[in-house]
């Protein structure tokens, strides 16, 4: 299995056109400004040049690991890592059972709608706990929590469907 830099690039780019869309005073921003306690001087002050950087590289990482958790031909790849030298054999034992594994799993699942279900679950059961237990210690309300997962189930389902579908 090898990695498609350039669906992950594309993918990478799905947090950066969600907020703009999301976190638009017209759709969000102006609660989610409310529920965070931000205000327009504070983010007036910010180096946003710095914050989108950032935010594309984490989002980079983001979409190169989203393809390891929504195409299940890694995780067949990853039951025979500790073979890796005896793969390259195919005459080999391990060689022939990996092609053969691999050529009966084919392209399975890879599909934009697959890989969206498994953003949507890497949304709901990773992403919202880890965000609504910041927010609970932050003292954040439900409105801020449900804002920010809402964006994040929603991004991780576009860019799971973009790294799986994309071959």
């Amino acid at each position: 299995m090898e990695m498609n830099f350039l669906a992950i690039l594309v993918a990478a780019l799905v947090p950066m056109v969600m907020g703009f869309i999301w976190y638009n005073p017209k759709v969000l921003g102006n609660a989610w400004m409310r529920a965070s306690g931000l205000s327009e001087e504070k983010m007036k002050s910010a180096n946003m040049a710095l914050i989108f950087g950032l935010s594309f590289i984490l989002s980079f990482l983001l979409a190169f690991f989203s393809q390891v958790l929504v195409i299940h031909q890694f995780h067949v790849s990853a039951a025979f890592f500790d073979y890796r030298e005896q793969l390259k054999d195919i005459n080999s034992t391990e060689g022939a059972l990996f092609k053969q594994v691999m050529d009966l799993i084919g392209t399975s699942h890879r599909t934009f709608k697959h890989g969206a279900f498994h953003g949507i679950l890497s949304g709901l059961f990773i992403i919202t706990p880890i965000l609504a237990t910041n927010a609970l210690f932050e003292r954040k309300g439900f409105k801020y929590i449900a804002i920010n997962a809402g964006y994040w189930i929603i991004c991780l389902a576009i860019m799971g469907g973009i790294v799986s579908g994309w071959m």
